[in-house]
């Protein structure tokens, strides 16, 4: 009998000789390429767990697929939105000191998200869904909440995507404006849901997924309360550039009867046990690319937030430097939290002296926490769409996120006034700038709704953290919490505002060579020039 990593790594061979650049002929990916038999596929319900378990994982690409792992995960994540959500930041200067860092954006890295997602993991969910909606529907309302788990982060990143007529050659794979794309993501939310129930409620007997969900238990109410909490943040980040679809949507989340994320517990995260690896630890500790953001140093320091000890690693020793007269310098670093600022275009390798994150290869991922849902609801009070507190949840959600990371001391956190911390580069003065956060943990009832929302989505930055996709998005849609700018911007003819930061990725620049009509189409459906300072429908610019 075939085992399924062998079956696996069948797939990622087959299908490694078959990408093409980065995208390609977007029709050319469509097809399964894997080489599994059907006979291969019904043994042990490989079937289901196959695409399961490449969807999964893909949600940012981590597997071997025949040119090693990880490195996809830095350049899909890592040296993007990891980056710009003002977490992490890399020590190498890469590309001579000038890259994303400074908006000298890098095609080659930025078109990964679109390429890999399209060429290994949609064409995996088209199968999924067709051979499941009849047979298996509980494992094909999974597979719709994955899709727009995996898609919606897609939407984020670029804008328009091919999601409604993926695989649909009649439609020439039009692709939906973000406004089109979302309103398809709430409704494979809602016929996912009610699926669901209906399976829970009647009592049915299906698969068991359980050894193939490497998200949750395999219980189909944990996928409900997934898709509703997803539902949730959804609708939240929509809130201005659609008003009304946005309440609606997170009330039918609000109220419906298998609730969502509540208990600091609950959480989404990408289970280490059966072999899966985080990208992440693997970068961090055997490539040792990962450190601190500046943003996050000046936060967390001058917040003297308890978390950092558990989000960061303090420096390891003192550092001795020269300068250009040969006279050394002892850097008192050692036990201190230090960031690096993005955008310095540095050229020397001596940030290695500052805090790495505290991720290693068996911390289990996250991809959403009570926290998070916590921060949502916070918003939605505050916004008047229900008759919570936004106090009782904002707190919720700070003590959720404490509980979380095992640590004590919440009630005082909550009473405190300190604000963010001055940044101050020991390595080079002239990255020195005052804070940006002027705000802080302790909830002000007199405050204006502008400097409560800013309370809530800079708590709800640091309780998301190290998800750096869901962070970039929330802090690009409010502006919050408010990030150290660039020292330099060397974005293409100045398309990115300094001050207001980069807003998107543009669509992989290859595809206006190996398949211009699609790009033509994504370029129109987006309605705006295709550069990484166009905002995207959902970034209005606006809070209320």
């Amino acid at each position: 009998m075939r085992t399924l990593s062998f079956i696996l790594s069948v797939v990622w061979l087959a299908a490694s000789s078959i990408f093409l650049s980065c995208t390609g002929e977007f029709k050319d990916i469509n097809t399964d390429q894997s080489g599994i038999t059907d006979e291969d596929m019904k043994i042990d319900f490989n079937n289901l767990g196959i695409p399961l378990d490449i969807i999964q994982q893909g949600i940012y690409f981590n597997y071997d697929f025949g040119k090693g792992k990880n490195w996809p995960y830095q350049l899909m994540q890592n040296l993007n939105a990891d980056m710009f959500s003002g977490y992490m930041h890399d020590y190498k200067p890469h590309n001579g000191g000038s890259s994303n860092s400074d908006y000298n954006l890098q095609d080659g890295w930025n078109g990964t998200d679109w390429g890999y997602t399209y060429a290994y993991i949609m064409p995996q969910i088209k199968k999924l869904e067709d051979s499941t909606r009849v047979a298996y529907p509980s494992v094909y309302a999974v597979t719709k909440i994955l899709k727009v788990e995996v898609m919606h982060r897609i939407s984020d990143i670029y804008g328009p995507v091919v999601y409604t007529h993926f695989a649909n050659e009649e439609e020439e794979y039009c692709p939906d404006t973000q406004q089109e794309a979302y309103a398809a993501f709430f409704s494979d939310l809602a016929e996912a849901i009610e699926i669901l129930h209906k399976y829970v409620d009647n009592g049915n007997r299906g698969p068991d997924i359980s050894d193939f969900d490497i998200l949750l238990d395999g219980d189909p109410r944990s996928w409900i309360r997934f898709a509703n909490s997803l539902r949730m943040r959804l609708a939240v980040r929509i809130a201005m550039a659609d008003p009304v679809k946005a309440k609606e949507e997170f009330m039918r989340s609000f109220r419906d009867r298998a609730g969502v994320f509540e208990q600091p517990s609950e959480c989404v995260k990408v289970s280490t046990r059966n072999g899966y690896q985080n990208p992440l630890g693997e970068i961090n500790r055997v490539w040792g690319e990962v450190f601190m953001n500046a943003s996050m140093e000046s936060i967390l320091v001058g917040y003297g937030d308890p978390r950092i000890g558990v989000f960061f690693e303090p420096c390891m020793d003192d550092v001795l430097i020269s300068d250009e007269d040969g006279a050394y310098t002892t850097l008192e670093l050692k036990g201190r939290y230090k960031g690096i600022r993005q955008g310095t275009c540095f050229s020397h390798l001596l940030y290695a002296s500052h805090s790495k994150i505290h991720v290693n290869q068996t911390t289990e991922p996250i991809l959403m926490t009570a926290a998070e849902i916590w921060f949502l609801r916070a918003e939605a009070a505050l916004r008047g769409w229900t008759v919570e507190s936004p106090e009782v949840c904002y707190r919720n959600g700070v003590i959720a996120s404490f509980y979380q990371w095992g640590i004590d001391g919440a009630d005082d956190y909550l009473q405190s006034d300190r604000v963010g911390a001055d940044y101050v580069d020991v390595l080079d003065p002239a990255n020195n700038i005052e804070a940006r956060c002027k705000v802080s943990p302790k909830w002000e009832e007199d405050a204006s709704k502008e400097v409560k929302l800013e309370k809530i989505l800079t708590q709800k930055w640091l309780a998301v953290f190290p998800e750096g996709g869901e962070a970039w998005a929330e802090q690009r849609r409010t502006g919050y919490p408010r990030l150290l700018p660039v020292r330099f911007n060397n974005s293409k003819d100045g398309c990115i505002d300094t001050e207001v930061m980069i807003r998107r990725l543009n669509f992989p620049a290859d595809l206006a060579d190996t398949d211009a009509p699609l790009y033509e189409k994504l370029v129109n459906a987006f309605g705006k020039p295709d550069h990484a300072g166009s905002r995207l429908w959902w970034d209005t610019g606006r809070n209320f």
